[in-house]
């Protein structure tokens, strides 16, 4: 017989308006850009989704339960797991959500009652590569998990010692190595192109409360795994993942006189 799992539930955001580019099918998974005030368009390319971020912009994760039950949501960023801050793994804590709840997490968590915020930064200034782990950064990971139904009662039950078995706890999503620019580049042109890359920092301490809870998993491996990478803009161009934009001059009729003169 196993303890059952303790796991952060934060308090969940009823009626958060849908995002136009959720990802997910059990819960729907957005990034917002807090500086910017808006959420940020998600890009496909080769079964891969990508987010452009904004260096020194604070952003956060906002997950919807889709699944009409209770879930729960182990989420990692560049690897690491936000709630425990240990390298991601299935077996950790996360956040439960119960059916159609939202919520919003805005940084790592220090306490029951505070954050630090999420930043996009450059690779070295993120926390994992400050904690030396730099291999994921550029990936935010959602494993989710869905609640064991509860046992049908017997029609005649014997003297009921109940152990309850709970599933081991499984860790965050987003393992996966984001590779970088192929081609034969120099050793000082890898490295700048490393350099450039966004990752996620530690930022500013805010107010964030959770409470403690117990959630059996109904299966040990995830019911679902979302991936979503994120790096800048002109990194994103770079590698053909947003389209480049094409500056078309602007259609003037010709007439006698030419143009404004400096005054």
């Amino acid at each position: 017989m196993s303890r059952p799992a303790l796991l952060l539930a934060c308090t969940a955001l009823l009626g958060l308006a849908p995002a136009a580019h959720a990802v997910g099918s059990l819960t729907d998974i957005n990034i917002h850009d807090r500086t910017a005030g808006q959420t940020l368009p998600v890009y496909y390319k080769d079964g891969q989704y990508f987010v452009a971020g904004e260096p020194g912009h604070e952003y956060q994760i906002q997950i919807r339960n889709q699944s009409g039950g209770d879930v729960l949501t182990v989420v990692s960023v560049d690897g690491v797991n936000v709630v425990s801050g240990e390298t991601a793994h299935w077996r950790q804590s996360g956040y439960v959500l119960d059916d159609w709840d939202s919520l919003e997490i805005k940084g790592w968590r220090k306490s029951l009652e505070r954050t630090a915020a999420f930043y996009f930064t450059r690779l070295p200034d993120s926390y994992a590569a400050r904690t030396g782990r730099p291999d994921n950064v550029g990936v935010i990971g959602v494993a989710v998990f869905q609640r064991r139904p509860a046992p049908t009662p017997m029609p005649n039950p014997a003297p009921l010692t109940q152990a309850d078995e709970a599933a081991p706890a499984a860790g965050a999503a987003g393992e996966s190595r984001q590779e970088a620019r192929s081609g034969e580049l120099s050793k000082r042109e890898r490295r700048d192109a490393e350099a450039a890359r966004l990752g996620t920092g530690h930022g500013r301490s805010e107010t964030s409360y959770a409470r403690y809870t117990t959630f059996e998993r109904a299966t040990e491996s995830p019911a679902e795994i979302i991936a979503i990478r994120y790096d800048s803009r002109r990194n994103l161009v770079a590698q053909g993942v947003i389209p480049a934009e094409v500056v078309r001059p602007l259609a003037v009729h010709p007439f006698p006189g030419g143009f404004v003169p400096d005054p």
